[in-house]
């Protein structure tokens, strides 16, 4: 099935708009709370003392945000949130593990161990195979698609997580557009893009004279974004200092300029996004409990490219079509690489790599030619392969001979220009200079106009 994406995919959606998991109770059998116990569904149960705490103990050993327990279609997760006593699986103490069945969790004083049920948690599934302008089809998208399409419509707050490149900001502006608010303004802000000086100024403005260099009034994000949706990009980067204001901004819905003295009222839905675990930034002391509560009305994880390799294919051929311009499929020689690799950098790497691959040819269609005989190996390229040598001096020997020849060619298609020809490399200048001037290659042989500037650019870095 692993093999054929896209015709499990399609029998999910036209056979079962929900899946079955196997149903899981927790029990207490040690601890303060002995005798407790939780059914636990599909999706994230926190385990603390901290109020907001889907299993609250009463144990003072144990962490505000101990641990959490994630229900997925192969078993239960469980991760450590850097609680103060560790978190053990069967005596053996975990940063994160895979439980089963009759296995016993240590919290502090407290041990919890899980049982089966003996009936199934069903799971929704949407139908759809992207939601705006995001994009997936695997079940653990389409998950995420049916609870969206019933809370993008309201104003909730959601809170994104995910890890870097999965989509978040598609994601949050797919569900301004299918919210009452698609008419208004969405505003994306980086949290940790913007000095700690001026985040303050930035979402919530001033007023002339609050500060050196305010030499007239502002207007704020929270302002700007009122009828519409207010994007927190890196929520996990706000300033501690800052993020009592913030939680007095999404409770009351009334924002004070720096320097004023006059609250304003605004009519704005907040969407925020991390690629942090809050959840640990809670234990830490460095993001405050009742902000992460009050931003997590709704929790959204994105999974990982390589927790969804039935999307690789779609994502890929969309991407394809977008950068080649062509309506054609993806070319079948790309297709078994594209699904083996990890994809560490998620979508946003996916899809460098199919813009690089367009842009260099990789991707060229090849016309077909049936009645032709398959191609020959090219005469000489035996005298390339060094057989007489031990395979670890062979391999080296034809990697520097293809770096030599690949950077060769990217200088050629530049016309000798070394920035051009980093950006289709999908590597920083000074590295490709470093291949430059390893294989004794000059990039002005090719014609280095329009790059004259850069070295002295380089060296001002």
């Amino acid at each position: 099935m692993a093999d054929e994406p896209h015709g499990l995919t399609t029998s999910l959606m036209a056979r079962a708009p929900r899946v079955a998991l196997d149903a899981l109770d927790l029990h207490v059998i040690a601890g303060p709370d002995r005798g407790a116990h939780r059914r636990l569904g599909p999706g994230k149960v926190r385990v603390g003392t901290a109020p907001g705490c889907d299993v609250r103990l009463r144990d003072p050993t144990v962490s505000r945000v101990h641990c959490e327990l994630e229900v997925h279609g192969e078993g239960v997760r469980i991760t450590d949130l850097e609680s103060t006593n560790g978190t053990l699986v069967d005596g053996v103490r975990v940063h994160d593990a895979e439980l089963t069945a009759g296995g016993t969790v240590s919290v502090g004083e407290t041990v919890l161990r899980l049982e089966l049920a003996g009936e199934p948690a069903y799971v929704e599934l949407s139908r759809a195979d992207r939601f705006g302008r995001f994009l997936g089809a695997s079940p653990e998208i389409r998950r995420i698609y049916a609870i969206l399409e019933r809370v993008a419509p309201t104003d909730a707050t959601i809170l994104i997580q995910g890890e870097t490149g999965t989509g978040k900001e598609a994601l949050a502006h797919a569900i301004h557009q299918a919210s009452e608010r698609e008419r208004g303004p969405f505003i994306a802000v980086d949290c940790g893009a913007i000095a700690e000086s001026l985040i303050e100024s930035e979402l919530f403005g001033h007023v002339r004279g609050a500060f050196s260099g305010a030499v007239q009034d502002r207007i704020g994000l929270f302002e700007q974004a009122s009828g519409g949706t207010l994007f927190l990009d890196e929520i996990g980067e706000l300033p501690l200092s800052l993020q009592p204001k913030l939680l007095r901004a999404l409770e009351m819905r009334e924002v004070r300029r720096v320097g004023s003295s006059v609250s304003k009222r605004v009519d704005v839905r907040v969407l925020a996004a991390t690629n942090r675990h809050l959840a640990r930034g809670v234990n830490e002391g460095t993001f405050r409990e009742d902000l992460y509560y009050r931003l997590a009305v709704l929790e959204i994880v994105i999974p990982p490219l390589r927790a969804r390799r039935d999307d690789i294919l779609l994502l890929a051929e969309h991407f394809y079509r977008s950068f080649s311009g062509r309506s054609d499929p993806l070319p079948e020689e790309l297709r078994g690489p594209l699904r083996a690799r990890a994809w560490p950098g998620n979508v946003r790497e996916l899809r460098n790599f199919i813009e690089r691959s367009v842009a260099l040819g990789w991707c060229a269609r090849r016309e077909a030619q049936p009645e032709a005989p398959p191609p020959s190996t090219p005469a000489g390229l035996e005298a390339l392969v060094p057989a007489d040598l031990p395979l670890k001096e062979a391999r080296e020997l034809w990697t520097n001979r293809f770096e030599s020849l690949y950077v060769g060619a990217l200088l050629r298609r530049t016309h000798g220009n070394v920035t051009q020809a980093a950006a289709l490399a999908g590597v920083t200048r000074r590295s490709l200079q470093r291949l430059i001037a390893q294989h004794g290659l000059r990039s002005g042989d090719a014609g280095d106009a329009g790059d004259a500037g850069d070295d002295e650019e380089e060296r001002g870095a």
